[in-house]
């Protein structure tokens, strides 16, 4: 299936899903409500996906006199992908990560940790900032932003379900009007997990491409891949602090082993990323 269509088809899923939440939690009111809350925050995150996204972390807008190196990475990666030069952020984290956003790439924004750039040497920096100017010009920002948005919408919905079936709210409601008690507690309880796997197909089906994009515009897999496994070391030590809704966004998973959003992640395993490079390696 084409990356299009799939993307529209889970899209069209969390869209439907939160529609779907709206009925069980409201009836045909709240599934009204539900679908212009969807149709006002897709068309929110369209336009404002990076400064929402940059916000919720704090990140600043650096200018190239105060991240000159990271600046000029940036502007040759970017020259070779034929890209407009994207803003370029810094998250004020220990956490080593990455990740890009934006709508399209003339409204694009890369965005590295502190950590990161402690951590990377030249050529894995490169490969990392490659990965995410690969998202950019896949255009997978968007995708992730809106995606983002839409499972934040229903992890509230699926919240105030929790609350309204603890406290006995719906449970006398008709079917016609919603799905009474057990509706709310299915709603609270599987709405989520819904939600995080759909976000997981979206993020995974990307990853795979934006690596060997990435891997093309630095003129090498080994940066990247090398990047890639200090990674992984590192945030098992340092984790990004991440809201579990933009974990997809990262070049790596934020969590842990320890977290319980570890068993939805949005990433494919690191050992078979770098196997695969590896693999792009040796064919050149």
């Amino acid at each position: 299936m084409p990356n299009t269509l799939r993307t529209v088809l889970l899209l069209g899923g969390l869209t439907a899903l939160l529609i779907l939440i709206g009925g069980w939690v409201g009836g045909e009111s709240g599934m009204i409500v539900a679908l212009i809350l969807a149709g006002v925050m897709n068309i929110g995150s369209y336009w404002y996906s990076d400064k929402i996204v940059l916000k919720m972390y704090r990140a600043r807008v650096v200018e190239e006199h105060q991240a000159p190196e990271l600046y000029a990475i940036v502007r040759r990666l970017a020259g070779r992908a034929g890209l407009p030069m994207p803003k370029v952020a810094v998250l004020p984290q220990e956490g080593p990560n990455a990740f890009a956003t934006g709508r399209d790439p003339e409204h694009a924004v890369v965005a590295v940790t502190e950590g990161l750039l402690r951590l990377m040497g030249p050529d894995e920096l490169a490969g990392v900032l490659a990965h995410e100017l690969g998202h950019v010009k896949n255009r997978d920002i968007l995708i992730g932003s809106v995606a983002a948005t839409l499972a934040g919408a229903i992890m509230v919905l699926a919240s105030m379900a929790r609350w309204a079936a603890i406290f006995g709210v719906g449970s006398s409601r008709d079917d016609d009007e919603g799905g009474g008690m057990l509706g709310l507690i299915l709603t609270a309880f599987l709405a989520p997990i819904a939600a995080a796997l759909i976000q997981m197909a979206i993020s995974r089906s990307r990853e795979y491409k934006a690596d060997a994009t990435g891997a093309a515009l630095a003129g090498s897999p080994h940066g990247l891949a090398s990047a890639l496994h200090k990674l992984g070391l590192a945030n098992s030590r340092v984790p990004t602090l991440a809201n579990p809704q933009t974990a997809h966004m990262f070049i790596v998973q934020p969590f842990t082993g320890r977290s319980l959003a570890n068993l939805f992640s949005t990433h494919p395993p690191l050992e078979e990323r770098i196997r695969r490079l590896t693999a792009l390696a040796s064919r050149h």
